[in-house]
């Protein structure tokens, strides 16, 4: 089955499993047979992804890649900060947020 699912999907994907009808399962929920359908075929769509994308580089937001690249070119927070227009406390907070996204993701 498909991971981060949302309950209702859930529960409409396991009755279906068990053979049950999409009028049966509409009554159990309380919605339409056309409703419950829609539901089952959204929550296998190949394009589901649940949430935000993860990719390679831990699913940061763009200002992080941007920070963290030039943090790797060898500017510092101070400079980085005034591109921003931003303290370079936050930037420094975003950078420490980055880094512990990028780990996590490595941990699984």
């Amino acid at each position: 089955m498909t991971t981060h699912l949302r309950p209702i999907e859930t529960r409409v994907l396991a009755m279906r499993q068990e053979g049950l009808s999409d009028e049966e399962i509409g009554r159990r929920i309380r919605k339409s047979p056309e409703r419950v359908d829609l539901i089952a075929k959204l929550a296998v769509h190949p394009g589901r992804s649940g949430g935000r994308r993860r990719d390679e580089d831990g699913g940061l937001s763009p200002r992080q890649k941007r920070i963290l690249a030039l943090r790797a070119q060898g500017e510092s927070y101070a400079e980085i900060a005034e591109r921003f227009r931003r303290s370079p406390r936050y930037i420094r907070q975003l950078a420490g947020l980055a880094h512990f996204q990028k780990y996590r993701e490595l941990l699984g």
